[in-house]
Order: structure tokens, then sequence, then C-alpha cells
């Protein structure tokens, strides 16, 4: 099958497209045909070597952890899905190996839930990672409640865009940090935006007064240095992106599969409280263009690959 791999750490273009090994499908796992996949700043990541420390590589490494597509066939204990059935997947192992950038994906049954009927191929790719991680992050980690403030930082991205939807959703007020050129997408989910850089505190102090009631860091450094003296009493911190979070009282936290979360995930897209931007697609033999625009770090929302015709 075709499919995207790598044989050693390194830039883009180390991203090879040809014959991938085909899957083998495990009593808890489906087969999955790919429709789409999305490229998060982990994939590169892991494709720089930046994750050694934490995953071994069994090169060659097929990159991608999100996927969207259609069951082929279940494994012979899986009761959960049938063949023909269209899935979402946040398909990540404790190693790197056998990543979604290809045609076909053996995904442990815990790894997946029914894909949103409202969303395209390519929509419900972007929804898996991003999705849970700003799911767990709010509302297990944060635990955001009605009427309360909360700041997310790199707001238009793909997990902040879902992020402040996420806020929303549960009664409360998000303020988000962004570029200018980003406010307007940003007001349209409901979310006051504020310029990031230099003099962010005053800027968020300037419509938030008292403080805010929790944050969610998606950036370190700097951001995450200012985000800690904007917490109201009692205020609740967390990052993705800086272990430094703890120093500060907060949380670091790392998103793992949940298919129930998933699931709740897609009913929440269904029922209109959550939407997927996809900013570019890419066909799958062009990942390394997806994996450059990704490092540049500019994305509203989403990049995806397609592979068929992913947008049906």
């Amino acid at each position: 099958m075709k499919g995207i791999s790598y044989s050693r750490y390194g830039g883009p273009e180390v991203l090879e497209y040809g014959e991938v090994r085909d899957p083998k499908v495990g009593p808890d796992a489906v087969l999955v045909k790919v429709r789409a996949a999305a490229v998060n700043p982990v994939d590169w990541k892991c494709r720089a070597g930046y994750l050694d420390g934490m995953l071994d590589a069994v090169f060659p490494v097929v990159p991608g952890w999100d996927l969207s597509g259609v069951v082929v066939r279940p494994g012979v204990s899986v009761t959960e899905f049938t063949a023909g059935e269209e899935v979402i997947g946040y398909v990540r192992e404790d190693f790197l190996s056998r990543g979604t950038f290809a045609e076909y994906v053996a995904a442990p049954v815990r790894t997946l839930a029914r894909k949103p009927r409202n969303l395209s191929f390519e929509e419900a790719a972007g929804l898996p990672l991003a999705g849970l991680t700003a799911y767990q992050v709010l509302v297990k980690a944060l635990q955001v409640k009605r009427g309360e403030t909360v700041l997310v930082h790199a707001a238009a991205g793909g997990v902040g865009s879902i992020a402040v939807q996420l806020v929303r959703h549960l009664g409360a007020r998000a303020i988000g940090t962004a570029s200018a050129r980003n406010h307007a997408f940003l007001r349209g989910l409901g979310c006051e935006p504020v310029e990031y850089g230099e003099g962010l505190a005053e800027r968020v102090r300037g419509v938030a007064p008292e403080g805010v009631d929790a944050v969610f860091d998606t950036v370190g450094g700097e951001a995450l240095k200012a985000s800690a003296g904007l917490l109201a009493p009692g205020g609740r911190l967390a990052s993705i992106a800086d272990g430094d979070v703890t120093g500060y009282g907060g949380r670091y936290c790392w998103v793992r599969p949940d298919a129930d979360d998933l699931l709740r995930l897609t009913e929440l897209v269904e029922q209109g409280a959550v939407s997927v931007h996809v900013d570019r697609a890419f066909p799958l033999e062009q990942a390394a263009q997806a994996h450059r625009l990704s490092e540049e770090g500019r994305t509203r929302g989403k990049i995806v690959v397609t592979v068929g015709d992913a947008a049906e």
C-alpha cells in the first residue's frame, strides 16, 4: 500500500512517498481505510527527533496520529464497529512506527469513535488530537465552570480554536491570544481576541481587570510566565507546551486516547457546539509540504492530508 515514511530523523525532506508495509489487524483493532489524516505539531517534532527521549522509533516510521476513514474489517474480538462504518481516531501508540499517513491503518478500538455525520472527512480528521486535548484540559484538568473567564493562548490554532468553542459551550467567557489577522475569526467563534506578544498581560487586564479563572497555555515561555500573574484568586493554570507550568502551581497535560471522550466530541460537533476549520489540505504525496506549513506555526485551524476523495 502507499504511504509516507521516514527512515531517519530530520527535516521535511526525510519524508518519502511510496510503498509501506501492510498493517496486521490484531484482535482488538480495526482495519480502517484512511480518507484523511491531520498534521499536528507533534508530528514534525517526532520526525525531527525531539521526542526521542520519550518514544522509541522503529524505522521506517509512518507519521501521523489522527485519522478519519471507513472500517474495512474489525478484529476478531471487536463488537463496537462493523465494516462500512465511518470513524475518526487518535491512533497513538507508545512508540513511533505505524502512523496514519497511509492508505490503511490498523487502529485499536480504544482510539476510535464514529465520525460526526455533519463533517467532511477532511474536517473530521482534524478533530481527534486537537479536540481531545482541548476537552481533557478544559473539562478534566481545569474543570471550567459556568460563569468563569478562561484565557486560551494561540486561540486560532488547531487546539485553541476548538478550546474556545468548548469554553463557550461550558458557559464560560473565552479570551484568546492571536495575531490581528485572526481576530475576526475568533470573534466568529464567540471568543474575545487580544494581541499576543509584548504587553500581553496589560491587554488581558484591560478586558479582565479582576484576572482570569483559568488559563489554557499552548505556547509556553513568556506567555506562560505572563499567564501566572493574570490568575484571579483560586485560578487554575494548565499547559500542553511547557513543563515549567508546575513551578507556577499549574498542571502539565499530555493528551491520551479515550474513546468515550472522542464520542462526546462527535456529539458536540453534531449538536453544533464545536466546528473544525481546515486551513489547508494536501494530497498524501505532498505531506512534506504540509509539515513545512505546520512548522511555520501560523495556521488557522487545521492542516490535513487527504487519501483518495476525502472531501465527501
